[in-house]
């Protein structure tokens, strides 16, 4: 049996999903973060593969998102996308700290996932945060700052806003760009799954970044599965193959 709980930790609310008999443990712990315009609530298929495994499974609402919209709804902060992921690079430590109080974290294992803006998100925690055990991105992109100038072609009214304050963000990013740091993979086991036919976040960038690396020492834990076609979606047989990955990676 598995148990989903509501809880706000911090100012962040989260679901945690757990098996029922595991509650108490002390477990790896495993963060899984939404995509754009979406919600903790649906990424719970994604939390309870994982968390069948044994592993305790966060899944927060990003910065306006499911119970922390402001203003309406999440289109609405297109301008704000990248702040977004930032804010939810700097919660991190706040739930990986609650949880170390709360129930401890088995063995420190500590595993970060996401789709789409979830999976730039995963992308960005790896640059940053040295204690993240492993990683697995659906879709997502470890090129934040290529990405971004994509992106600022296809937002409505961008041409209004201050050149100056979109190249100040922009370089903001440089922070989070792993295509930049790539040595910070430092070893850890990171698979990246995308495919072909994904129209929102284009399959060439990370497919290109991940032949770049892979053979380096730091880059040698690093795998790539690709769908040919298929679009902006995740399936769930790349739902399993992603919560085999963490079995594997904290066996």
């Amino acid at each position: 049996m598995m148990i989903v709980e509501t809880k706000s930790i911090g100012n962040i609310p989260v679901l945690e999903v757990v098996l029922a008999d595991r509650k108490e443990d002390s477990l790896p712990l495993v963060i899984f973060y939404h995509g754009w315009t979406g919600c903790k609530e649906r990424v719970l298929t994604q939390g309870y593969e994982i968390a069948k495994k044994g592993f305790r499974v966060i899944l927060p609402d990003a910065l306006y998102h499911g119970d922390r919209e402001v203003g309406g709804p999440a289109e609405d902060h297109q301008i704000q996308f990248w702040q977004i992921i930032a804010n939810s690079v700097k919660e991190f430590p706040t739930l990986v700290n609650f949880y170390k109080k709360e129930f401890g974290i088995k063995d420190n294992k500590i595993g970060v996932s996401g789709l789409s803006m979830g999976g730039i998100t995963t992308c960005a925690l790896l640059n940053i945060y040295s204690e993240i055990t492993a990683a697995v991105c659906l879709m997502g992109s470890p090129r934040p700052v290529e990405f971004a100038r994509i992106l600022l072609g296809k937002i409505p009214g961008v041409q209004d806003v201050d050149p100056a304050y979109v190249e100040k963000e922009l370089e903001q990013l440089s922070i989070i760009d792993l295509s930049m740091n790539p040595q910070k993979i430092a070893g850890r086991p990171v698979h990246f799954w995308h495919a072909t036919g994904d129209r929102m976040v284009p399959y060439k960038p990370t497919k290109e970044f991940y032949d770049r690396i892979k053979d380096h020492s730091y880059a040698e834990n690093v795998t790539f599965s690709t769908t040919q076609g298929g679009g902006h979606k995740v399936s769930q047989a790349t739902t399993v193959e992603m919560a085999d990955k963490f079995a594997e990676y904290f066996d």
